[in-house]
């Protein structure tokens, strides 16, 4: 190895102690009071257990430990050297058959090593590391969450010296009264409020995972505190300046699940050195779509959408964070198959992801049927065939839950749009058709959320339709991730379903929003409206056991799809294309109903 000066210098203190440690081995072993002849002895065979430590210890890169961050594992491996020392010093002792050795000494020796090794190297920890003083000088925090939870976390705020951690908040009862490095745990999460007034705490950091319980009941004290509630940085943030800091707790921090396990090396081969052409790139899910088929290097990727707003937004964003990629960028409309022809012909793409789709449930029910079959249906249809004509491998379809046994006419155009994919898959042997189903995702572009934060800002009231209704949700990359795992893994004409967890009170989902702003219910009422047309009380559960089977990844199932219902894809195109620029309603929805038996308009 390289030997620093700082490596050097523990060598050098290391053989102190080993020295001293044998000196203190003898004189233990004769009560205090060693004869002449055994302290002759003890000079004489003083290198052997100095070389054989020195060896020892340097095979197990005891001196690449930098003694600032001493841990655990450190003290592990220095007593495996001790270990590995003690007994080659007793195996040279024993070879050369030294007379009247006292063999006792080659038990104490070992101990006495290990604890003046052991016991520098937390000392200089706790020297260098300046101890817990320098985390008092900062501002006072709280932890919420397990005290397991809190030792990962509690490290990396003490190495930071801004924050000085003043308790934890633990939603475990059997925790209260523990401590973890002398902070100790001062109540329930019910007590939040009361702790941070006698804390006079200035944040609390919520240090349990994802989407639990009790990061949403913390959410509740922390609001009756007036208290910030913050988080660890995410991943990527660690990379970047920002690194250190924390940072407040979002909304998908309260209702996102543990990170999507991707096959990474599948997907690197399917996309690497690959064309990729996306449909509706610059939509809150085709963009994210993006942004994870970028980090793949994908020799070219293809960016469609009918917004040139969004179109220049995303090309500015991926230009700055992928230069080296070649990102291809139009303007067009799904709904004109020879430009889509034309574009996907001039770069051959392997891989087609198809997210552009008009999914505004109230605005698609009324005054725009007809244009919901357009873009939903004949979208799909001129995108799974140029597919097929440019030879891609693989072509996915962006669906949606309110496919299942719809009640709107959003819903069963894209119930109707799966069908006609599986049809044209009957067409194109070489192409992987699969559809992906999931619910609703945070903050896309006419979700809730959006629209929740625009009436808090306002200052209320928030409209929610019913107090019963409930939703699935999850983030846009978790579920960008798994439309790129399922088109992967998938077979031609599947329809994939992701596993949504719990679902959630639209009503809560309100108030947590009320709540991240800083506000109380009393300041920002709720409002309720009542249930708009076309829209369900519940979403049908997507992932059960009589409804799909499973897949080898866990948040991928395969719905249970007739085999036998299929659509006449010629007949449906003509249909829409003769409807006219303003076609019957009731007419439009009575043969929508003849091509998706299971709609039910409302």
């Amino acid at each position: 190895m390289h030997w620093s000066r700082q490596a050097l210098l523990a060598a050098l203190i290391d053989l102190a102690l080993l020295a001293t440690a044998w000196w203190l081995a003898f004189w233990l072993r004769f009560n205090l009071d060693m004869p002449d002849d055994f302290q002759a002895m003890m000079v004489h065979a003083l290198p052997v257990p100095l070389l054989a430590y020195f060896f020892s210890l340097l095979g197990w890169r005891v001196y690449r430990h930098i003694w600032r961050y001493t841990s655990v594992a450190e003290l592990i491996r220095l007593v495996f050297g001790v270990a590995m020392g003690g007994l080659l010093v007793a195996a040279t002792v024993l070879m050369l058959r030294v007379p009247n050795f006292p063999r006792s000494v080659l038990l104490l020796h070992p101990m006495l090593v290990l604890l003046a090794l052991g016991a520098v190297r937390i000392l200089a920890r706790l020297l260098l590391s300046g101890g817990t003083q320098s985390a008092a000088q900062g501002k006072p925090l709280l932890l919420v969450g397990s005290v397991q939870d809190a030792a990962i976390a509690l490290p990396a705020l003490r190495s930071a010296h801004q924050w000085s951690v003043v308790g934890i908040v633990s939603p475990l009862a059997v925790e209260r009264g523990r401590s973890l490095q002398t902070v100790e745990v001062l109540g329930a999460l019910d007590e939040l409020a009361r702790i941070a007034r006698e804390t006079e705490a200035s944040a609390a950091l919520v240090v349990s995972a994802p989407g639990s319980v009790a990061r949403r009941e913390a959410l509740v004290g922390a609001s009756e505190a007036g208290l910030p509630l913050l988080t660890m940085p995410r991943p990527d943030e660690w990379l970047r300046a920002e690194a250190g800091t924390l940072r407040k707790l979002e909304l998908d921090d309260l209702l996102g699940r543990a990170p999507v396990a991707l096959d990474e090396k599948g997907l690197s081969q399917l996309l690497a050195g690959q064309t990729v052409l996306i449909t509706g790139a610059g939509g809150s899910i085709g963009s994210e779509l993006c942004r994870q088929v970028a980090r793949f290097g994908v020799a070219k990727l293809v960016c469609l959408d009918v917004s040139e707003y969004a179109v220049y937004q995303l090309e500015q964003e991926l230009r700055a964070a992928h230069p080296q990629m070649r990102g291809l960028y139009y303007t067009a409309n799904v709904r004109e198959p020879q430009r889509l022809l034309a574009i996907a012909q001039a770069h051959l793409p392997k891989v087609v992801f198809h997210a552009a789709a008009y999914k505004h449930v109230p605005l698609m029910e009324d005054l725009n049927e007809v244009e919901a079959l357009r873009t939903n249906v004949e979208g799909t249809l001129n995108a799974a065939r140029v597919a097929g004509q440019v030879g891609a491998s693989r072509f996915v379809l962006v669906s949606t839950d309110k496919a299942v046994n719809p009640t709107n006419v959003m819903g069963a155009s894209k119930r109707l749009a799966e069908l006609v994919m599986q049809g044209v898959a009957r067409m194109h042997g070489t192409t992987q058709y699969v559809a992906v189903r999931f619910g609703n995702v945070l903050g896309s572009s006419g979700s809730v959320v959006p629209l929740f934060t625009q009436q808090i800002a306002r200052g209320g009231p928030v409209t929610v339709t019913h107090p019963d209704i409930v939703r699935y949700f999850m983030t846009i990359p978790e579920a960008a991730q798994l439309v790129l795992q399922a088109g992967l893994m998938g077979q031609s004409r599947q329809i994939f379903v992701l596993d949504m967890g719990d679902p959630v009170k639209i009503v809560d989902l309100a108030r947590m929003m009320i709540r991240l702003s800083g506000k109380t219910e009393g300041e920002i009422p709720i409002s309720f409206t009542g249930l708009r047309p076309g829209e369900k009380l519940f979403e049908e559960l997507l992932a059960d056991d009589e409804t799909t089977e499973p897949t080898p990844h866990p948040k991928l199932r395969v719905a249970k799809v007739s085999g036998l219902q299929s659509v006449d894809v010629e007949a449906v195109c003509r249909w829409i294309d003769n409807a006219g620029p303003a076609p019957d309603g009731a007419a439009l929805r009575q043969w929508l109903q003849s091509q998706v038996p299971e709609y039910r308009p409302r």
